[in-house]
């Protein structure tokens, strides 16, 4: 009788062991499998739960569209030589006499380095008086300033040069090898001149993005299209503002993985296969293959597609469930896109929730039989 009650007392304790094992909660990366799908509209959560296939990696395949407006793609491209208001100019006249009106005394030449044109596009040259130069190129402007001085003084050479000026200038900003104002010159006149001549970009090409400002328009492109399409190499125009910066789309990697972070983009687009190897892949340890999920805030018009419906509104929480063990599982993982603020989070196996529970209970059992031995102990 005692041996009974013995063993019973004993399977009384494993039970009330297990449950306050059960009752604290075990170590774990996340959720697991049921706890998500706990979470699904069906079982009256806020969430979809899709299994990515074919057809599902096709309506989500969304990346972000860069480009210019057909405004910047017609534009021509500036003549280089024609003086704006605004430019300056730097002039160099010489007199056919010993004592000219403008030379210095010992001088083969009379320097006026910097004329600017104001703003109604006149300059003012000594003895040749106001004259239009805005709309006129430096050889034009040279000849108007010749024939002038010519009644004044026998003879007169003349030689007319851009310096720069704010009239016919862009300004290149961000990452970028110099950043500051250029002037739109010759050999500049187009986007990709203009960035080799500020030294190039300071970043990575693969991610890189080229913003042109114009007036009230924008337009955004990558610059390895730049690269590659030589259609989005437009003509710049003066008071463009040409910004170089770094995409800065991210996404967020938990649960069993080899690592758990927020990754930055580092091409222009990730698979989720891709997504999991840049955190070190699965953590062979822990992860669960057959639990890959991707959380996303999806727009209406693809959580319709996605679930053959046309009565959504709004954004919709979606979650994307890859299991890497299926037939073309790798195929899908491989093919499915991560976009910008994407969690990607893998569940932890089964087999390792069971070995922390009997981790657990053995651990609690060995402190109750060492309690047990302490008390008869002290009681003999």
């Amino acid at each position: 009788m005692t041996l009974k009650a013995s063993r019973g007392a004993r399977v009384l304790a494993l039970f009330v062991i297990a449950a306050t094992v059960a009752g604290c909660g075990l170590p774990r990366t996340g959720p697991n499998k049921r706890e998500i799908y706990a979470g699904s509209v069906e079982r009256q959560g806020n969430a979809f739960i899709v299994s990515v296939n074919d057809r599902v990696t096709r309506a989500t395949a969304v990346v972000p569209a860069l480009g210019f407006s057909s405004a910047f793609l017609n534009a021509g491209v500036v003549g280089s030589d024609d003086v704006r208001a605004g430019d300056v100019l730097g002039l160099t006249i010489w007199e056919n006499v010993d004592d000219g009106l403008l030379a210095v005394a010992g001088a083969p030449a009379t320097q006026l380095s910097e004329v600017q044109v104001d703003g109604a596009g006149f300059i003012f040259v000594p003895y040749a008086g106001r004259i239009k130069a805005a709309g006129n190129t430096p050889e034009a402007l040279r000849r108007i300033i010749t024939e002038k001085l010519d009644a004044q003084t026998p003879d007169p050479q003349v030689s007319v040069t851009r310096i720069a000026g704010d009239g016919s200038t862009i300004t290149l900003m961000g990452a970028i090898g110099a950043q500051g104002v250029y002037p739109i010159e010759r050999p500049t006149r187009t986007l990709s001149a203009m960035l080799a001549r500020a030294g190039g970009v300071a970043i990575e090409p693969e991610t890189a993005k080229v913003t042109v400002t114009r007036g009230k328009q924008t337009g955004t492109v990558w610059l390895t299209d730049l690269w590659e399409n030589p259609q989005l190499d437009i003509a710049l125009r003066p008071g463009d503002t040409i910004v170089v910066e770094q995409d800065d789309r991210s996404f967020t990697a938990l649960g069993a993985t080899g690592g758990q972070s927020r990754v930055k983009f580092d091409t222009q687009t990730i698979s989720a296969i891709e997504a999991i190897a840049q955190v070190g892949g699965l953590n062979t340890g822990l992860a669960d293959p057959t639990g890959v999920f991707v959380f996303r805030n999806e727009k209406a018009e693809i959580a319709n597609v996605v679930l053959g419906r046309s009565d959504l509104r709004g954004d919709q929480r979606m979650v994307y469930v890859l299991d890497l063990t299926a037939p073309t599982g790798m195929f899908e993982a491989r093919d499915f896109v991560i976009r910008d603020q994407d969690t990607v989070y893998v569940t932890e196996a089964p087999f390792v929730q069971w070995t922390k529970t009997l981790g657990a209970l053995t651990g609690t059992a060995n402190s109750a039989n060492s309690v047990a031995a302490l008390a008869g102990g002290s009681g003999g």
